[in-house]
């Protein structure tokens, strides 16, 4: 087979999945009827069946025109200003006798208005469109029969198609999972593009198609999906497959999203089941908003009170000149006959002053047109394209690692940056790097590790102290010392007491190696080996674990294969000072949730004892100690306590040694629960593995340092500094965006949090019982609550003068954006200094934008730089995408495009700034004119 397959790594015996294992029973059911009724014939799109149900192509559009749309909605968009309008008016009645000058002198200053006002649209739309060009031109490899899979562009996939995605490219369109490289036709996928969240997502393909491959019998391969139809929900998936008359049902578990990215995993064979605008990336987005900077709309209320004064004026010079025309007659004569124009007896008849009045009217709405300053919105599109020129050019603002200038992509909204209130970002990819370091640790209550951390450095800075000056110091010494050595990502230890086999020589030196064994252990990764330099890297489905296994290769416990059942360590023996190879008979893994906040592996050594590993949250650790294992406890909350201040990230360590039967007995309970069918699987799978995750052994904590784009902290102290509030709207859990919170200088030592969750027993109790109404009513109580107790402590705390930070997590969220809550949610938020929304799903982003922005009438911006911000970029009266790695798709929705979020401050403080006073005082000057 082309391209290789992995060894057998039979995933399914140590995750807490199963293969293909869903029936069809509660939503599957619905299958063939309303909301359900997509069909998919996969390898044979171009069937008479496929082409009758003319599903949409694969091309994406994301401008705001086409080239039909673009005369008609580009016109409209003109013609929103009152100016333009009366302009028009004027340009008609200028054809007719009424006029008092030529009809090209009125209509040549309007069409060059509006013609340079449309080029500027189309210039700027055409940049959305190469970018859109780009994007349905990239390559996938498309099967064409008789086993050969050939190049196209993604624009020209059809429903039916099967596709081959190779590692690191992003999926062309929905997918359904057949197979992988793994045999067991697993795969991973990042989908921070998507939803924010940095961890991988394990699929896996049913095991009736996880055979498929690339030969000649693919060309025999055909089935039928039938499926839910196209909608906007990331999260859910219905469909059922029937191949060879058998059906089987497809969950989420075998979806692949467009614009996700396969990672881990030389390739994967998907069918296309949903295209284009269809699929549930661009469902999720909406069309390109039409925005209007403050100045243009204060413009127009101007220009409705000039054109009010001007209507004003033409209305009273006509009432005189209708009387003064009635009363013209002296014995049936006029006596001013010399006015009446030659070529009509109407516009100055005595007899008929109303009709002549009228006309006077409208003659005069034409000649005191100088009141409305056209010239002027001419002269602002020409400041406007200028400022976006400065922009364009500025070198501040040019990121030379990934030769990416800032790109104005609208020029609209240039002076609406320097009015900003209020910043929307993201976190991941827009405040930090995405990329995890360890940095410090403690063991038997210990601390190891003299790093130095982005809050401290930023804290030193802030307040000037002497310890800038230590930290630089510090900094400067650290890199002489590592010079000579080349940088590890994720690996930023410092202290010779540990590194080069040193801990062999600290007083509990069998703690730190059962730390350190533990580390490499106690994981998912899996490892690689670079064929030409012998050196291991490690692929894991978070930056967090990754980090752990490559300290514990770089402090002497490389870890090195993993096989279905074990796994390999070159372990160092501190008797002979040696690398000896150890292997571990790997039994079971209970895995990571946001419920548990931990995860575990048993593991049965070389000498045959049983151990489970463990490693979470303290909030979950220190409880499940045993009264023999709490021996450093005191210390080690102290250093986690001291690693929270620095913005770290911390996990605690511990263990404990099974006995046989205990685990016999816990394998056969783990799975039974693993192979339930039923909807409460999951609620089983964490009762059993709560059993055995007690009377653990403490070792220690880790801390690892989420690396911040360069300049962030300033950069938000900077914007603080001028009065904007940030809030932080993100898709992962809560104690990564407070760790980040501090990191990133949001959250302060000293500053009170006011935490709105979800996760209180008693709506748990209530989710248990079933009973959906009571846990409907009970959260929305709990929520007003705790609103209503932070509200007391924020009228306590502006009494002191003390500053607040609002925590909330994405169920809370969803509830208070209710309409009789939202109110009060939002009273709340405006009084703090601070605002963090956990696990925010992008519609929620979007909401939360559109509610800032009506109620509170301040000026928002939104940045971010995957798609799941693309709904709070269009919905903020700015929306600012970053050019990062993770794909294009926020960009293309924004107004303005840096690379890097410390940019933001020069883009809001230095142009902002000048573009409004520039463009105000242009407004000024000529209403002095």
């Amino acid at each position: 087979m082309a391209g290789g397959r992995r060894r057998k790594q039979h995933f399914s015996r140590i995750h807490a999945f199963s293969c293909g294992k869903a029936s069809f029973k509660g939503e599957h059911s619905l299958i063939g009827g309303p909301g359900f009724s997509r069909v998919v014939y996969c390898n044979d799109p171009d069937s008479f069946e496929a082409g009758a149900l003319n599903y949409g192509s694969n091309y994406v559009r994301t401008t705001k025109y086409t080239l039909a749309t673009f005369f008609p909605k580009s016109l409209f968009e003109q013609f929103r200003r009152v100016a333009n309008l009366y302009f028009l008016i004027c340009a008609i009645l200028s054809f007719t006798p009424l006029s008092p000058y030529s009809a090209l002198s009125n209509v040549l200053p309007l069409v060059v208005v509006i013609g340079v006002t449309m080029g500027k649209e189309a210039l700027e739309d055409w940049r959305r469109k190469k970018q859109d060009i780009e994007m349905n031109n990239r390559k996938v490899k498309v099967h064409r029969g008789d086993g050969v899979f050939e190049n196209a562009k993604w624009r020209d996939l059809k429903v039916g198609d099967i596709v081959k995605v190779e590692k690191d490219e992003f999926f062309p369109a929905d997918l359904i999972l057949l197979s992988s490289s793994y045999e067991e036709a697993i795969c991973y996928v990042e989908t921070m593009n998507l939803d924010g969240e940095t961890n991988l997502k394990l699929k896996q393909a049913l095991d009736a198609t996880s055979n498929f491959h690339e030969d000649t019998s693919s060309q025999n391969f055909k089935a039928v999906i039938k499926c839910e139809d196209p909608n906007a929900n990331l999260y859910s998936f219905v469909g059922g497959l029937q191949l060879e008359e058998q059906q089987y049902p497809l969950t989420p578990q075998q979806l692949l999203l467009r614009d996700s990215k396969l990672r881990n995993t030389d390739f994967i064979y998907g069918v296309v089941i949903f295209t284009g605008h269809d699929t549930k990336v661009m469902q999720n987005s909406t069309d390109p908003p039409s925005k209007r900077s403050k100045i243009e709309k204060r413009m127009d209320k101007i220009v409705y009170f000039l054109f009010s004064v001007l209507v004003l004026m033409s209305f009273i010079g006509s009432i005189f000149f209708g009387i003064s025309t009635r009363e013209d007659l002296e014995n049936g004569r006029m006596t001013r006959w010399y006015l009446r124009p030659d070529d009509t007896t109407i516009y100055y008849n005595p007899k008929k002053a109303p009709v002549a009045a009228i006309l006077h009217f409208l003659t005069a709405v034409m000649l005191y047109s100088y009141l409305i300053p056209i010239s002027l919105y001419v002269s602002i599109e020409i400041v406007k394209v200028l400022q976006s020129v400065f922009i364009n050019q500025d070198l501040h603002m040019y990121y030379e690692e990934g030769d990416k200038p800032a790109r104005a992509r609208t020029s609209n909204l240039n002076e609406e940056l320097g009015q900003v209130d209020i910043v929307l970002s993201d976190k991941t990819g827009t405040l930090t790097c995405n990329s995890m370091e360890f940095i410090k640790c403690s063991v038997a209550g210990t601390a190891y590790g003299h790093g130095v951390t982005e809050v401290e450095r930023a804290l030193a800075w802030r307040k000037g102290s002497p310890l800038a000056q230590e930290v630089t110091g510090e900094e400067a010494q650290v890199e002489e010392s590592t010079e000579a050595r080349t940088s590890v990502k994720g690996f930023n230890f410092i202290d010779e007491r540990i590194t080069n086999g040193n801990w062999v020589n600290e007083p509990r030196a069998d703690v730190i190696q059962k730390f350190l064994r533990l580390l490499a252990i106690c994981h998912t990764a899996i490892p690689e080996v670079d064929e030409e330099t012998g050196r291991i890297s490690y692929e894991a489905e978070s930056p967090d674990e990754a980090a752990f296994v490559i300290a514990a290769r770089e402090l002497g416990f490389e870890f090195y294969e993993r096989t279905q059942t074990s796994i390999s360590l070159h372990d160092f023996d501190p008797i002979s000072g040696r690398k000896l190879e150890r292997s571990y008979k790997l039994l079971n893994i209970l895995e990571f949730s946001s419920s548990r906040k931990r995860m575990s592996v048993i593991v049965r050594n070389e000498e045959g004892k049983l151990l489970l590993l463990c490693k979470g949250a303290d909030s979950v650790m220190f409880e499940r100690l045993a009264k023999n294992g709490r021996e450093f406890e005191e210390k080690t909350r102290e250093h986690i306590n001291e690693y929270a201040d620095a913005g770290l990230r911390t996990l605690v360590l511990a263990y404990r040694e099974l006995d046989e039967e205990e685990h016999n007995e816990f394998n056969m309970e783990f799975t039974k629960a693993k192979n339930s069918l039923s909807t409460d699987r999951d609620e089983m799978i964490e009762e059993v593995a709560e059993k055995i995750e007690r009377n653990l052994i403490l070792l220690g904590a880790t801390a690892v340092e989420d690396k911040l784009q360069s300049g962030v902290p300033e950069c938000i102290d900077k914007l603080a500094q001028a009065g904007i509030k940030i809030w932080v709207l993100t898709g992962d859990k809560m104690e990564t965006a407070i760790n980040i919170g501090f990191a990133c200088s949001l959250l302060r030592q000293g500053m009170k949090q006011i935490v709105i969750s979800s996760e209180v027993p008693e709506i748990k109790a209530l989710e248990k019982a079933g009973d959906e109404s009571a846990v409907t009513a009970a959260f929305k109580a709990n929520v007003l609550r705790q609103i209503s107790e932070g509200k007391e402590l924020q009228t306590t705390s502006s009494e002191n003068s003390e500053a607040l930070a609002l925590i909330i997590d994405g169920k809370s969220l969803a509830c208070a954006l209710d309409d009789d809550i939202k109110d009060m949610f939002l009273e709340l938020a405006l009084g703090c200094a601070s605002v963090i929304c956990c696990r925010s799903s992008p519609k929620q982003k979007g909401l939360v934008a559109r509610l800032v922005k009506i109620r509170t009438g301040n000026t928002t911006l939104a940045i971010g730089d995957g798609a799941n911000d693309v709904g709070m970029l269009q919905e903020a009266d700015i929306g600012v995408g970053i050019s990062g790695v993770e794909g294009m798709q926020a960009v293309m929705s924004s107004d303005i495009a840096i690379a890097q979020f410390r940019y933001l401050e020069r883009l809001l403080l230095v142009h902002g700034h000048w573009c409004y006073r520039r463009i105000s005082s242009m407004v000024l000057l000529y209403s002095k004119c």
